[in-house]
Parts: C-alpha cells; structure tokens; sequence
C-alpha cells in the first residue's frame, strides 16, 4: 500500500491486495498475463515478505500469503479491494447502520494506515482504509 497518498479522496479506491497461497505459481502468472514485476519487503511481524506489484516502475497491487496467517486457514485465494475513508472508526459504524457487517475488527498497519475488513450488505468483503500521514 504505497500509493501516493496525496491524490486519494474519501471514497477513492486506495489499493488491491491479493491474498494467495502460492506465491510464486501468482507472480508467474500475473508476469506472463499482465507483464508484472515484483519488489518485496519484510513483514513488520518477521512472518514473511509482503510483495508489491510493479507495472512500469509504479506500485499497483500487493500479494499476500495467507500461509503465514493462521487465521485464515481454509480461505481460497482472493483479491481484497481497499476503500480510502477519513476515518475508519465512523466509517464502521455507517457500515453496520447500512446493512454491512465488520468483518474483522480495525487495527493498525505501521506507517501504511488504519484498516477495517468488512463485508457490504450484498455480502461482499472488502477493506476500508484511513492512510497514515
């Protein structure tokens, strides 16, 4: 999530995430289909790299494994969608006054942001996202 953060408006559709379980089967793909290079990074939590896809020398979208999450045992690969909101925390409670469902409670990325996972009232999952300064 190293978009720059200076363009993006409440409600500007801020990153995608894929989350994976086969990191290199993923970034084969997306470089044959979409001409994708890839930059990592350590994991603040020492789990793991968190990839970042590069289109032209700009990053467009981060891989995930999901691997590295006990949490998300038995979850098939998926791309989550981030939402830029002015604050995550009243966000939330729009989403529960309008159908919707936290889906996993908001927490803290170092120097990325504040981050809520939710599902819409379609059952749609996605994340909403407070961009750190």
């Amino acid at each position: 999530m190293t978009q720059d953060t200076a363009t993006n408006r409440h409600g500007d559709i801020v990153w995608s995430e894929l989350h994976l379980r086969d990191m290199e089967a993923q970034k084969a793909f997306y470089s044959a289909v979409a001409g994708w290079t890839f930059d990592s990074k350590p994991l603040a939590d020492g789990s793991g790299d968190y990839v970042v896809a590069m289109q032209d020398g700009r990053p467009i979208a981060g891989f995930l494994d999901m691997g590295t999450m006990p949490h998300l045992d038995g979850v098939p690969t998926h791309w989550l969608t981030y939402i830029g909101v002015e604050d995550v925390d009243k966000s939330v409670a729009a989403v529960v006054a309008s159908g919707g469902t936290l889906h996993r409670p908001v927490f803290d990325i170092p120097d990325v942001g504040r981050v809520a996972v939710i599902t819409d009232a379609g059952g749609a999952k996605l994340a909403l996202m407070t961009q750190a300064s």
